[in-house]
């Protein structure tokens, strides 16, 4: 991801003033001329180089998922040093439409209590979260948006609720599928995304950096994207 990012951003006319790996950690020091920190890095790690970018100022775009038991401490940070963070569990504009047509498909489904819902994720065999960041982002909005619904679950299969289930799968070489699946006896309604590759990640990653760089507060791709203005 790194590495797309970089060559995205560069095409697009930007500067790499900085990288950070294992071998180079991260350092408040080091960001003086800096505009932003776009983080693609490991989930134990996220939190920390959240909140360092943010004691310097930094605005940063987050890619980084499976450390959101500490999101309410890092936003505290990002918000008392007056800057921005950008946070989402999918950078790619179909995954966001995607997420976007899941939250309406939900809202028309609570009135078929007939259909049982599932989802179903698959991720190559380094992913090191299960089940993925958007596949969790995908039952939220189920949860938020039909009422039989109460909490998710890392397991196969469908419910009728209260509980959703989500299966998670590792096969090589799979930069990401994620299934919405509505199973009644007569017929089935499917909502898939399927990543061919990570460019659209990395695209989207480097165009919400863009937006969030001169801002101040905590967003997501929904305040930069904003769908709901486009049906109404």
């Amino acid at each position: 991801m790194g590495r797309e990012i970089e060559s995205i951003a560069l095409e697009r006319g930007h500067e790499i003033s900085q990288r950070f790996d294992s071998s180079r950690p991260l350092r408040a020091e080091d960001l003086s001329n800096c505009d932003i920190a776009i983080e693609f890095s490991r989930p134990e790690m996220a939190a920390k180089h959240i909140t360092i970018c943010a004691s310097a100022g930094i605005p940063v775009v987050v890619g980084t998922t499976g450390w959101y038991e500490k999101y309410d401490e890092v936003a505290a940070a990002v918000k008392a040093h007056n800057t921005a963070m950008l946070c989402a569990t999918n950078f790619s504009l179909g995954v966001n439409i995607t997420f976007f047509l899941n939250e309406v498909l939900a809202r028309i489904m609570n009135n078929y209590p007939e259909y049982q819902t599932g989802i179903t994720e698959i991720h190559h065999t380094k992913k090191l979260d299960a089940p993925s960041g958007t596949a969790i982002t995908l039952a939220e909005g189920i949860l938020n948006s039909h009422a039989a619904y109460e909490s998710w679950k890392l397991e196969s299969g469908a419910s009728f609720g209260p509980t959703l289930p989500i299966e998670a799968i590792r096969e090589a070489e799979v930069p990401g599928t994620h299934i919405v699946r509505y199973n009644s006896p007569i017929d089935s309604i499917e909502i898939k995304h399927t990543a061919h590759n990570r460019r659209g990640f990395a695209m989207g990653a480097v165009v919400a950096a863009e937006w969030t760089a001169d801002k101040n507060g905590i967003f997501g791709m929904k305040d930069m994207l904003n769908f709901e203005a486009l049906i109404h």
